[in-house]
Protein backbone atom coordinates (compact mmCIF):
# COMPACT_ATOMS: atom_id res chain seq x y z
CA UNK A 1 0.00 0.00 0.00
CA UNK A 2 1.25 3.48 -0.83
CA UNK A 3 0.58 6.93 0.60
CA UNK A 4 0.92 9.37 -2.28
CA UNK A 5 0.56 12.99 -1.19
CA UNK A 6 2.80 16.01 -0.86
CA UNK A 7 0.40 17.60 1.65
CA UNK A 8 1.43 17.34 5.29
CA UNK A 9 -2.01 17.10 6.91
CA UNK A 10 -3.35 14.24 4.78
CA UNK A 11 -0.02 12.40 4.96
CA UNK A 12 -0.04 12.53 8.75
CA UNK A 13 -3.66 11.37 8.86
CA UNK A 14 -3.09 8.46 6.49
CA UNK A 15 0.10 7.41 8.27
CA UNK A 16 -1.58 7.51 11.70
CA UNK A 17 -4.51 5.41 10.46
CA UNK A 18 -2.26 2.79 8.88
CA UNK A 19 0.18 2.57 11.79
CA UNK A 20 -2.71 2.28 14.23
CA UNK A 21 -4.08 -0.58 12.13
CA UNK A 22 -0.71 -2.37 11.93
CA UNK A 23 -0.53 -1.89 8.14
CA UNK A 24 2.85 -1.24 6.53
CA UNK A 25 2.96 1.29 3.70
CA UNK A 26 5.25 3.01 1.21
CA UNK A 27 5.55 6.79 1.16
CA UNK A 28 5.60 7.87 -2.48
CA UNK A 29 5.28 11.13 -4.37
CA UNK A 30 2.04 11.74 -6.27
CA UNK A 31 3.92 11.67 -9.59
CA UNK A 32 5.25 8.19 -8.71
CA UNK A 33 1.74 6.76 -8.26
CA UNK A 34 1.33 5.91 -11.96
CA UNK A 35 4.19 3.38 -11.76
CA UNK A 36 3.43 2.13 -8.24
CA UNK A 37 2.89 -1.63 -8.12
CA UNK A 38 1.05 -1.86 -4.80
CA UNK A 39 -2.52 -2.95 -4.23
CA UNK A 40 -3.89 0.39 -3.02
CA UNK A 41 -2.97 4.06 -2.91
CA UNK A 42 -4.12 6.61 -0.33
CA UNK A 43 -4.03 10.09 -1.79
CA UNK A 44 -5.98 13.32 -2.11
CA UNK A 45 -8.52 13.94 -4.86
CA UNK A 46 -6.45 16.83 -6.20
CA UNK A 47 -3.36 14.58 -6.52
CA UNK A 48 -5.05 11.40 -7.79
CA UNK A 49 -4.98 11.87 -11.57
CA UNK A 50 -2.00 9.58 -12.17
CA UNK A 51 -2.87 6.69 -9.81
CA UNK A 52 -2.68 3.29 -11.49
CA UNK A 53 -3.76 1.26 -8.44
CA UNK A 54 -7.19 1.53 -6.78
CA UNK A 55 -7.31 4.60 -4.54
CA UNK A 56 -8.99 5.92 -1.41
CA UNK A 57 -9.04 9.62 -0.63
CA UNK A 58 -8.75 12.11 2.22
CA UNK A 59 -12.44 11.91 3.12
CA UNK A 60 -11.52 8.54 4.66
CA UNK A 61 -9.88 10.51 7.48
CA UNK A 62 -13.17 12.00 8.65
CA UNK A 63 -14.77 8.61 9.23
CA UNK A 64 -14.98 6.51 12.39
CA UNK A 65 -11.63 4.63 12.57
CA UNK A 66 -13.35 1.21 12.43
CA UNK A 67 -15.24 2.27 9.29
CA UNK A 68 -12.02 3.55 7.72
CA UNK A 69 -10.20 0.29 8.53
CA UNK A 70 -13.12 -1.68 7.10
CA UNK A 71 -12.92 0.25 3.83
CA UNK A 72 -9.18 -0.41 3.69
CA UNK A 73 -9.71 -4.15 4.22
CA UNK A 74 -12.41 -4.27 1.56
CA UNK A 75 -10.22 -2.51 -1.02
CA UNK A 76 -7.11 -4.55 -0.18
CA UNK A 77 -9.01 -7.81 -0.56
CA UNK A 78 -10.50 -6.71 -3.86
CA UNK A 79 -13.92 -7.88 -2.73
CA UNK A 80 -16.45 -7.51 -5.55
CA UNK A 81 -19.25 -8.23 -3.09
CA UNK A 82 -19.59 -6.90 0.45
CA UNK A 83 -18.42 -9.18 3.25
CA UNK A 84 -20.07 -10.04 6.55
CA UNK A 85 -19.89 -7.54 9.41
CA UNK A 86 -19.83 -9.33 12.77
CA UNK A 87 -19.78 -7.74 16.24
CA UNK A 88 -18.84 -9.56 19.43
CA UNK A 89 -20.07 -7.81 22.60
CA UNK A 90 -19.08 -8.70 26.17
CA UNK A 91 -21.58 -6.68 28.25
CA UNK A 92 -20.74 -5.56 31.78
CA UNK A 93 -19.66 -2.54 33.82
CA UNK A 94 -17.04 -2.11 31.08
CA UNK A 95 -18.30 -3.52 27.80
CA UNK A 96 -15.86 -5.19 25.40
CA UNK A 97 -16.20 -5.05 21.62
CA UNK A 98 -14.63 -6.98 18.75
CA UNK A 99 -15.58 -6.21 15.15
CA UNK A 100 -14.85 -8.35 12.09
CA UNK A 101 -15.36 -7.29 8.47
CA UNK A 102 -14.43 -9.26 5.36
CA UNK A 103 -12.74 -11.83 7.62
CA UNK A 104 -10.44 -9.32 9.40
CA UNK A 105 -10.74 -7.81 12.87
CA UNK A 106 -11.13 -4.05 12.37
CA UNK A 107 -11.68 -3.05 16.00
CA UNK A 108 -10.99 -4.34 19.52
CA UNK A 109 -12.00 -1.89 22.22
CA UNK A 110 -13.95 -1.39 25.44
CA UNK A 111 -16.59 1.13 26.49
CA UNK A 112 -17.64 2.34 29.95
CA UNK A 113 -21.24 2.87 28.80
CA UNK A 114 -23.35 0.14 27.10
CA UNK A 115 -25.51 2.82 25.48
CA UNK A 116 -22.45 4.56 24.02
CA UNK A 117 -21.27 1.23 22.63
CA UNK A 118 -24.65 0.59 21.02
CA UNK A 119 -24.52 3.97 19.30
CA UNK A 120 -21.00 3.22 18.05
CA UNK A 121 -22.07 -0.16 16.63
CA UNK A 122 -24.94 1.55 14.80
CA UNK A 123 -22.47 4.06 13.30
CA UNK A 124 -20.18 1.27 12.05
CA UNK A 125 -23.15 -0.61 10.60
CA UNK A 126 -24.23 2.52 8.72
CA UNK A 127 -20.71 3.23 7.43
CA UNK A 128 -19.90 -0.14 5.86
CA UNK A 129 -21.78 -2.06 3.22
CA UNK A 130 -22.26 -5.64 4.36
CA UNK A 131 -23.83 -8.86 3.12
CA UNK A 132 -24.93 -9.62 6.69
CA UNK A 133 -24.78 -7.64 9.92
CA UNK A 134 -24.57 -9.90 12.96
CA UNK A 135 -24.39 -8.84 16.61
CA UNK A 136 -23.26 -11.62 18.97
CA UNK A 137 -23.77 -10.62 22.57
CA UNK A 138 -22.77 -12.49 25.71
CA UNK A 139 -25.45 -13.66 28.13
CA UNK A 140 -23.56 -12.86 31.36
CA UNK A 141 -25.05 -9.43 32.20
CA UNK A 142 -28.67 -9.05 31.09
CA UNK A 143 -29.12 -5.37 32.15
CA UNK A 144 -25.97 -4.26 30.30
CA UNK A 145 -26.92 -6.35 27.24
CA UNK A 146 -30.37 -4.73 27.29
CA UNK A 147 -28.83 -1.25 27.30
CA UNK A 148 -26.72 -2.09 24.24
CA UNK A 149 -29.74 -3.49 22.40
CA UNK A 150 -31.92 -0.50 23.24
CA UNK A 151 -29.33 1.78 21.62
CA UNK A 152 -29.18 -0.51 18.58
CA UNK A 153 -32.97 -0.47 18.18
CA UNK A 154 -33.07 3.34 17.90
CA UNK A 155 -34.60 4.78 14.71
CA UNK A 156 -32.20 4.82 11.76
CA UNK A 157 -30.07 1.83 12.80
CA UNK A 158 -29.64 -0.67 9.95
CA UNK A 159 -31.24 -4.10 10.29
CA UNK A 160 -29.10 -6.80 11.87
CA UNK A 161 -29.23 -10.37 13.11
CA UNK A 162 -28.90 -10.96 16.84
CA UNK A 163 -27.29 -14.01 18.46
CA UNK A 164 -27.08 -14.58 22.22
CA UNK A 165 -23.85 -16.35 23.13
CA UNK A 166 -23.04 -18.53 26.14
CA UNK A 167 -20.20 -16.67 27.87
CA UNK A 168 -18.87 -19.74 29.67
CA UNK A 169 -15.07 -19.89 29.28
CA UNK A 170 -14.86 -16.72 27.16
CA UNK A 171 -12.92 -14.74 29.80
CA UNK A 172 -9.14 -15.31 29.80
CA UNK A 173 -7.69 -16.74 32.99
CA UNK A 174 -5.01 -15.01 35.01
CA UNK A 175 -4.62 -11.98 37.25
CA UNK A 176 -4.11 -8.38 36.16
CA UNK A 177 -5.48 -9.08 32.71
CA UNK A 178 -7.88 -6.15 32.37
CA UNK A 179 -5.56 -3.17 31.95
CA UNK A 180 -7.39 -0.80 29.64
CA UNK A 181 -10.23 -3.29 29.28
CA UNK A 182 -7.98 -5.91 27.66
CA UNK A 183 -9.84 -8.82 29.25
CA UNK A 184 -13.16 -7.41 28.01
CA UNK A 185 -11.79 -7.11 24.47
CA UNK A 186 -10.50 -10.68 24.52
CA UNK A 187 -13.84 -11.94 25.84
CA UNK A 188 -15.65 -10.00 23.11
CA UNK A 189 -13.39 -11.61 20.51
CA UNK A 190 -14.24 -15.08 21.85
CA UNK A 191 -17.94 -14.23 21.77
CA UNK A 192 -17.66 -12.97 18.18
CA UNK A 193 -15.95 -16.16 17.05
CA UNK A 194 -18.22 -18.53 18.97
CA UNK A 195 -21.66 -17.75 17.60
CA UNK A 196 -24.87 -18.36 19.52
CA UNK A 197 -28.60 -18.88 19.41
CA UNK A 198 -30.67 -16.56 17.21
CA UNK A 199 -32.86 -14.04 19.03
CA UNK A 200 -35.10 -11.15 18.10
CA UNK A 201 -33.42 -7.71 18.41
Amino acid sequence: MGVATARGGPYYGFASLLRGSGIRFDAILPEEAAAYGGDLVLTTRSESASCAAPALYEDLLGLDPAVARGMLVEKLRGAAEPGDLVFGVDPGSRTGLSVEYCGAEIEASSYPSPGELGSHIAEVMSGLRAARRVVRIGDGDAPAAGAVLRALCAPGCPEFELEVVDEHDTSPRGRNRNQGGKRDMLSARSIRMRGGRPAAP
